[in-house]
């Protein structure tokens, strides 16, 4: 195991704001494809399709993309802590 803490300086022992940016920015851009893809049905039916069968699938499409992307998000997380643990 490693002797350093992620996102630790190790010379003054302060936060280090460039790795936390460098770590923030990826996860944002990921957090913003899915909520981007999913806007696309939710619009629709908010714009044009309204209470029809065919906007209550396209509800159910816009949930599924955020779910599955929660999913993606939150194994990304995961994965990406265990390499820095492993650094």
């Amino acid at each position: 195991m490693s002797s350093t803490t992620p996102f630790i300086d190790s010379v003054s022992g302060e936060l280090d704001g460039t790795q936390i940016l460098s770590e923030a920015i990826p996860l944002g851009k990921l957090i913003g494809l899915f909520v981007t893809l999913s806007l696309v049905p939710f619009g629709l039916v908010f714009l044009a399709l309204g209470s029809s069968p065919i906007g209550e699938v396209l509800v159910i499409l816009g949930q599924f993309i955020l779910s599955v992307g929660t999913g993606i998000v939150l194994m990304y997380v995961v994965a990406r802590g265990t390499q820095l643990s492993g650094e």
